[in-house]
C-alpha cells in the first residue's frame, strides 16, 4: 500500500465533527442551571436526538467542568450498552457551548405520566419499579451512583420504557480520577447537598458519603409517589422535609397496597446498607424477589409491553 492509498484510508477513518449547523432546532424541551435540552433532527439523516447545550461560561462559573466530563465517561463508557439508560451518540463543541447528542425520550418523564394520571395503577407501578430495579441493579454494578434519582430524570422512549438519565451529579465509587481530584477539594458543609429535596437520604443531609443505597432511598419515594401521585416526605419547607427524612416522619393511608408499604419501608431506612437492595450478599436478588415484585418476568423485562 502506498503513502496516498494510507493517506486515503485515514482520511475515510476519522470520524467527521458534527456541528451546529448540521441540525434543525425543533424545540427546548429541558433546562438545568447550565444547561438546556432541545429536541433536533439531523438533516443528513432525518433523525431525531435530544442534544444537551451546556454553556461554556455557566460550566466555568458553576466549577462544574469535571461533572460535564464525568458524566460525558458514564455514559459513553459505562452505560452504553443497557436499554434502560439514555445512549450517548455524539458529542461536539464551538466557541460558546459544549453539546451532547442523547436518545430522544418522546413520550416525556416518568413525573409527566404521574400527573397526566393523577396517580399510576398497581400494575404499571409495579412495572416501572421493576424497570428501575434492573437499570440500578446494572449502574451499581458498574460503582455508579446516580445521586439525583427522580421521576423527572425517568425518561419514557417510544414504547413507554424507561431510560435513566442526568448523570451530572453521579459518583463513580472509588473513581482513580475523582480521588486525585478530591485530595484538593475542601470539606463539603454538612448543610449542603446533592440531589432533590424530597428524594434525598439521610446520610446525604447529613454530609456522609454516597452509598448505593442512596439511590434505592430514592426508589421506595418513587414507588409511593407512582401509587399515590404524591410525595413521600413533605413540607412547607425544605428544613421540615429535611426533619420528616431524618426523623423516618411518613404515613400510609388505610387503603394503600401492603406489598407496596413493605416495600418502601425496606427501602426507605436511616442506615444505607439495610436497604433493600443493599443488604449484602445477594441484595438486589433480595429486591428482585419481593412479593410486590412477584408478577415481574426479569428477563423479558426489556421487550415487554408497558400496561399503558
Amino acid at each position: 500500500m502506498n503513502f496516498e492509498s494510507l493517506k486515503r484510508q485515514k482520511k475515510q477513518e476519522t470520524p467527521v465533527l458534527k456541528t451546529r449547523g448540521d441540525f434543525d432546532f425543533i424545540k427546548e424541551i429541558g433546562e438545568g442551571s447550565f444547561s438546556t435540552v432541545h429536541l433536533v433532527k439531523e438533516k443528513k439523516s432525518g433523525q431525531h436526538f435530544a442534544i444537551k447545550e451546556c454553556s461554556k461560561y455557566q460550566i466555568i462559573k458553576e466549577n462544574k467542568t469535571k461533572y460535564i466530563h464525568l458524566e460525558k465517561r458514564i455514559l459513553s463508557e459505562y452505560l452504553r450498552d443497557h436499554p434502560f439508560f439514555v445512549k450517548l451518540y455524539f458529542t461536539f463543541q464551538d466557541q460558546d457551548s459544549l453539546y451532547f447528542g442523547l436518545s430522544y425520550c418522546s413520550n416525556g418523564d416518568l413525573l409527566q405520566l404521574i400527573q397526566k394520571n393523577k396517580q399510576l395503577s398497581l400494575e404499571k407501578s409495579q412495572f416501572y419499579t421493576a424497570e428501575i430495579t434492573l437499570a440500578l441493579e446494572f449502574m451499581h454494578g458498574k460503582k455508579i451512583i446516580h445521586r439525583d434519582l427522580k421521576p423527572e430524570n425517568i425518561l419514557l422512549d417510544e414504547n413507554f420504557h424507561i431510560k435513566l438519565t442526568d448523570f451530572g451529579t453521579a459518583r463513580i465509587i472509588d473513581d482513580p480520577l475523582e480521588k486525585k481530584d478530591e485530595e484538593s477539594k475542601p470539606v463539603r458543609r454538612k448543610n449542603s447537598f446533592v440531589g432533590t429535596a424530597q428524594y434525598v437520604s439521610p446520610e446525604i443531609l447529613n454530609g456522609k458519603a454516597p452509598h448505593i443505597g442512596t439511590d434505592l432511598w430514592a426508589l421506595g419515594c418513587i414507588v409511593y409517589q407512582m401509587l399515590t401521585g404524591k410525595h413521600l416526605f413533605t413540607g412547607n419547607h425544605e428544613y421540615d422535609i429535611f426533619q420528616k427524612i431524618v426523623k423516618l416522619a411518613f404515613t400510609f393511608e388505610d387503603n394503600f397496597d401492603q406489598l407496596a408499604k413493605d416495600l418502601i419501608q425496606k427501602l426507605v431506612v436511616i442506615e444505607p446498607n439495610q436497604r433493600l437492595g443493599a443488604i449484602e450478599p445477594d441484595g438486589y436478588l433480595q429486591l428482585k424477589n419481593h412479593n410486590f415484585l412477584k408478577n415481574i418476568n426479569w428477563q423479558m423485562l426489556s421487550e415487554t409491553n408497558p400496561p399503558i
